[in-house]
């Protein structure tokens, strides 16, 4: 059995469902959560995000890449140049013009833009 197809099994597993009940719930058939969860075969993407929605778990936990349920959490550390115009009209298009809190979350965001070009 794959890494896969034992997560499968234990996300059914933890909640005490048969796999007759957890196929009529995700709307699919036994057999093919038999053989989904027995590596004999690979799910739809539709179905992955089905078991990621049901179980509320990431797709990072269900193709174990990782054992946080929550998934991975990766950090863009590119530089950003702030005194680019285009930036510049990107943030401005962010936040809505009528809003009390308009200017100073421009303010903040510019703010972590270059802190972040600093690093």
């Amino acid at each position: 059995m794959n890494k896969i197809g034992r997560r499968l099994r234990a996300l059914r597993e933890s909640v005490a469902f048969s796999q007759e009940k957890l196929a009529a719930t995700l709307g699919t058939t036994q057999s093919s959560l038999n053989r989904y969860e027995n590596g004999q075969s690979t799910p739809p993407v539709e179905l992955f995000r089905k078991y990621a929605d049901y179980f509320d778990v990431s797709m990072d936990y269900i193709f174990a890449r990782c054992d946080d349920p929550h998934g991975k959490v990766y950090e863009n550390k590119a530089p950003l140049p702030t005194n680019n115009p285009e930036l510049a009209s990107f943030i401005e298009m962010c936040f809505d013009p009528g809003s009390p809190m308009n200017e100073k979350l421009k303010k903040t965001l510019t703010q972590m833009l270059n802190e972040s070009q600093n690093k």
